[in-house]
C-alpha cells in the first residue's frame, strides 16, 4: 500500500488564488463611504446590549433597518438598478457585510432570508416578472421571508423530503402542496417563504424537487413555534396541508429544484463569513476577570495559552476569507470552498465563546441580571450549535469539501440513481 506521503503527492489539489489582504484603490473608497454612511446611520438601530426584546419588535426593527439601507443606497449591491439595486460587484457587498457586522443591528434570520437567500435564487433561476414582484419590495423592507426546506426526515439530507406537489385537477395548473416542514426560523411572522417540494417521485431524489416562493398567508399553512433552550422561540414547524400554489410561484423548471436550493446554500454559506466572534473581547475579559489567586484569569498560563491558540485559529480563517474574496473580485464562484468558511467559522464560534463561558465561572451558568456582558456570552453560546447545523452540518461539509476540493474517493451510494419511490 503506497504510503500517506506517495498518496497525498498524487492527490490532485485544486489551486487556490494567492492572497491578497489589501483593497484596490477603488475598493478602499468604497469601504471608506461605506464606514462613513454606517457611523450616520447604524448607531440609531443598534440593539443595546443584554437587551432581549419581543419577536414582534425585533422584526419591526429589522424591517425600519431594511428601508433604512434601502433609501441609502445600500440595499441589494449587487442587483441591477432597474431592480432597485446598485449593480455592483460582489466583492462590494462582501466589504459592506465586513462593515456592516461590526453593529449590533436587528438583521438576524429575519431579513438576511430574504436578501441573502431568497432574492439571489429568484435573480438568477426566476423569471422577470417574479424579479419585479419580489426583488425591490425584499430590498425595502416591505416583504420579508423564511426557508422552508428541512423536513423531520430530510436535514443534512436535503434531498429526502417528503414534502409533495401534485397537480390541482379542476385544469387550474395550480399545484396542492401536503408536508411538513422543521426549523423554519421567523416562519410565523415572515410574508412568504421559499419552498422547495417534492413533484416526481418516479426520478432519483435529488432530481424530483421543484421550487416554489409561497405566500405564508395562504389558507393550509400552519406554524408552531418551537420553544429553544436559550427560551426564545425562532425556530418553527410548518404543516402544509392542501396549499394551493399558483404555477406563476414557481422558480425555475419543473424538477430543477436542487439546482435552486444548491443556489440558496451557497448564499448561506459564503454570508458566515461575514459574521464576527473576535477574541480580543475574551483577552480583555480575562483581564477583567479576578482568579483565586488574586491575580485576573490573563495571569494564567493555561489561560493565555488557549487564549492564543483561538486568536491563531481567528487570524487563519481571516486569512482564507482573504483567499475567497480574492476570488469573488475576480468574478471566479468559490463553489464547495465557500463551505469551508461555514466550517471553519461555526466551529471556531463556538470554541471562542466556550472558552469565554469558562473564562466566567460559575457566573456563565447563572449570571447577574445587570451583567448584560455575561448574559450576551451566554445566550451565543448557546445558539453556536445552530451554526453548526444550518446551512448544512459539519460532516457534509467536510464530505463535500473532501470530494469536490480535494479530489477524494466519494462514498459508496446504494441510493444515487434509485427512483425516489423505491427508497420508502
Amino acid at each position: 500500500m503506497p504510503s500517506l506521503a506517495r498518496r497525498a503527492r498524487h492527490t490532485r489539489l485544486k489551486r487556490l488564488p494567492e492572497m491578497d489582504f489589501n483593497d484596490t484603490p477603488a475598493e478602499a473608497a468604497f469601504r471608506a463611504e461605506a464606514r462613513a454612511w454606517l457611523a450616520a446611520h447604524a448607531p440609531a438601530h443598534e440593539l443595546a446590549a443584554g437587551i432581549k426584546i419581543p419577536d414582534t419588535e425585533e422584526a419591526a426593527r429589522g424591517r425600519a433597518w431594511m428601508r433604512e439601507l434601502c433609501d441609502g443606497g445600500w440595499s441589494g449591491l449587487t442587483f441591477p438598478k432597474a431592480l432597485g439595486g446598485r449593480g455592483l460587484t460582489g466583492i462590494e457587498a462582501v466589504i459592506f457585510s465586513e462593515e456592516e457586522s461590526r453593529y449590533q443591528l436587528p438583521k438576524g434570520p429575519f431579513t438576511t432570508i430574504g436578501t441573502g437567500m431568497a432574492l439571489p435564487v429568484i435573480a438568477k433561476h426566476g423569471n422577470d416578472a417574479q424579479r419585479a414582484q419580489f426583488i425591490e419590495p425584499t430590498l425595502k423592507g416591505d416583504l420579508t421571508w423564511c426557508q422552508l426546506f428541512s423536513e423531520p426526515s430530510a436535514g443534512s439530507d436535503l434531498a429526502n423530503m417528503r414534502t409533495k406537489a401534485v397537480r390541482a385537477d379542476d385544469g387550474s395548473g395550480d399545484w396542492i402542496v401536503n408536508g411538513q416542514k422543521v426549523w423554519s426560523s421567523w416562519a410565523h411572522l415572515t410574508d412568504w417563504g421559499i419552498l422547495v417540494v417534492r413533484t416526481d417521485p418516479t426520478v432519483p431524489k435529488h432530481k424530483g424537487l421543484t421550487f416554489f416562493a409561497v405566500d405564508m398567508k395562504t389558507p393550509g399553512i400552519e406554524t408552531r413555534p418551537i420553544r429553544q433552550i436559550s427560551g426564545m422561540s425562532e425556530f418553527n414547524e410548518t404543516f402544509l396541508t392542501d396549499v394551493r400554489i399558483p404555477d406563476a410561484n414557481r422558480i425555475g423548471a419543473i424538477g430543477e429544484g436542487w439546482a435552486c436550493c444548491m443556489t440558496v446554500l451557497m448564499g448561506e454559506r459564503l454570508g458566515s463569513g461575514a459574521h464576527r466572534s473576535g477574541v480580543e473581547p475574551l483577552i480583555d475579559m480575562a483581564g477583567r476577570t479576578p482568579s483565586d489567586d488574586g491575580a485576573t484569569m490573563l495571569d494564567d498560563r493555561a489561560v493565555r495559552l488557549a487564549l492564543a491558540d483561538a486568536l491563531a485559529e481567528e487570524q487563519g480563517e481571516r486569512f482564507f476569507q482573504a483567499r475567497l474574496r480574492t476570488m469573488v473580485s475576480k468574478g471566479e464562484n468559490p463553489g464547495a470552498l465557500a463551505g469551508m468558511i461555514k466550517l471553519a467559522y461555526a466551529g471556531r464560534q463556538q470554541k471562542v465563546l466556550g472558552l469565554g463561558m469558562e473564562l466566567r465561572g460559575l457566573d456563565a451558568i447563572a449570571a447577574d441580571p445587570a451583567d448584560s456582558a455575561t448574559a450576551d456570552l451566554q445566550y451565543d453560546y448557546i445558539y453556536s450549535t445552530v451554526m453548526r447545523i444550518a446551512g448544512g452540518a459539519d460532516e457534509v461539509l467536510r464530505n463535500q469539501i473532501a470530494e469536490r476540493v480535494l479530489n477524494m474517493p466519494g462514498e459508496v451510494r446504494m441510493d444515487k440513481d434509485v427512483p425516489f419511490e423505491q427508497l420508502k
